[in-house]
C-alpha cells in the first residue's frame, strides 16, 4: 500500500510505502499525485519512506516506478528515501549516481530530519527554476 504524507510545500511530496506494493497502488496513488505536480512545477522534490511493516514489491510495482523515474527523468530537483530495508539501502547506494538530482538516504528513525530536507527552501538563485 502506497498512502500519501501530508504537509509539504508546494514542489515536494511525499509517500510512505507499507505491506505488499502493487502496480495498482502506484497507479491509483503515486502516478496521479506525481503527475498533477508536475503539471504545475517543473522540477519537484520527493520523500519516499519505506515503512517498517513494508514486506515488498510487487513486479508491476518495480517496473511502474521506473517508468515513473524515467518519464522525468531531469524533472527532480531532491529525492529522499527513508528505510531500514537493508536490499534498498544497498541498491539506492550503488543506483544513487544515476538520479539526476540531489539523493540523500535515511533510516526511518530520521523520518523528521529527510521531511526537514525536502522541505528546506529553495535559494533565490534556483526560485526561477520553479
Amino acid at each position: 500500500m502506497i498512502e500519501q504524507i501530508a504537509g509539504f510545500p508546494p514542489g515536494a511530496l511525499g509517500f510512505r510505502a507499507s505491506g505488499q506494493v502493487t502496480a495498482a497502488d502506484y497507479e491509483r496513488v503515486l502516478v496521479p499525485d506525481i503527475e498533477a505536480a508536475f503539471a504545475v512545477n517543473r522540477k519537484l522534490r520527493l520523500l519516499y519512506q519505506i515503512g517498517e511493516d513494508f514486506t515488498g514489491f510487487d513486479p508491476g510495482a518495480m517496473w511502474d516506478d521506473a517508468m515513473l523515474g524515467f518519464r522525468h527523468f531531469s524533472g527532480w530537483d531532491r529525492v529522499a528515501l527513508v528505510t531500514d530495508v537493508q536490499w534498498l539501502r544497498i541498491a539506492a547506494l550503488a543506483m544513487g549516481f544515476a538520479v539526476p538530482a540531489q539523493f540523500k538516504l535515511f533510516r526511518n528513525a530520521e523520518l523528521d530530519t529527510a521531511m526537514d530536507w525536502i522541505s528546506e527552501p529553495r535559494p533565490e538563485s534556483e526560485e526561477g527554476n520553479k
